[in-house]
């Protein structure tokens, strides 16, 4: 994997943000900044908002009130990549979908063979490089839709709860590459269900309660010593 060129987008600055669907309030008066290098992860119990903030950030969403700056810019870089619980991937070879997301940003030629050749190797997926992307079991599938995100070469990667669907092993395949993206400078946010692979990756913890940001702190501290008693209860299960 090629390192990736300095941040010199971040951080990521969400004031006041606010999203409604209609009449419904799905998240209220979030602030949170992201730092670049960090690796956040989102977590809180179903319907708290983890899917939509990571929407509002990566810049699917825009809000219904208050504002999200990249480096103090409104709207995202186009260095930044998102993956989804089940990989969106197009009926083509794995090495066609990664080649597909290169074209779009304009990276073609011997640069984006260099890219995908890279980021099949690293995800373990270089010899299935001509196999249809939809005849892959469901760990592949989101191991290709990792190497399409790193060929990108983000600022920040966006994850989306990416292990929900995964069995134990390919949950740890997954995490492996996460592990090692983030360790090449590339800022992770994450959203999970897992606590467990939470404290395992995790530098710090945004907690979401019904749209809300209850907490944001270091990881180590988060479970250890929680703040606020909507945190406590979910970590001792009553809101699993």
């Amino acid at each position: 994997m090629a390192e990736p060129s300095p941040v010199a987008s971040l951080p990521i600055v969400c004031s006041g943000g606010e999203v409604r669907i209609g009449q419904t309030r799905i998240l209220s008066s979030i602030n949170l900044t992201i730092e670049p290098g960090t690796s956040t992860f989102v977590i809180g119990p179903n319907g708290s908002g983890k899917s939509t903030l990571l929407r509002l950030l990566h810049g699917l969403l825009a809000p219904s009130q208050g504002a999200v700056t990249w480096g103090g810019r409104v709207g995202p870089p186009v260095r930044q990549a998102m993956v989804f619980q089940r990989a969106v991937l197009l009926r083509r070879s794995a090495a066609a979908n990664i080649r597909y997301a290169l074209r779009l940003v304009g990276i073609v030629g011997a640069e984006a063979r260099k890219r995908i050749d890279d980021a099949l190797a690293e995800v373990g997926l270089k010899a299935l490089a001509q196999r249809s992307a939809r005849v892959l079991s469901g760990g592949e599938q989101q191991r290709l839709a990792l190497a399409r995100a790193w060929a990108l070469r983000p600022e920040v990667l966006f994850l989306d709860e990416p292990t929900a669907s995964l069995d134990p092993k390919a949950t740890r395949a997954v995490e492996d590459i996460v592990r090692g993206i983030h360790a090449r400078g590339t800022t992770i946010v994450m959203s999970t269900h897992n606590l467990p692979q939470a404290k395992r990756l995790a530098g710090s913890v945004v907690f979401l309660d019904e749209g809300r940001l209850v907490e944001h702190s270091p990881a180590h501290e988060f479970f250890a010593s929680p703040r606020t008693p909507e945190a406590a209860a979910f970590l001792e299960g009553e809101r699993l």
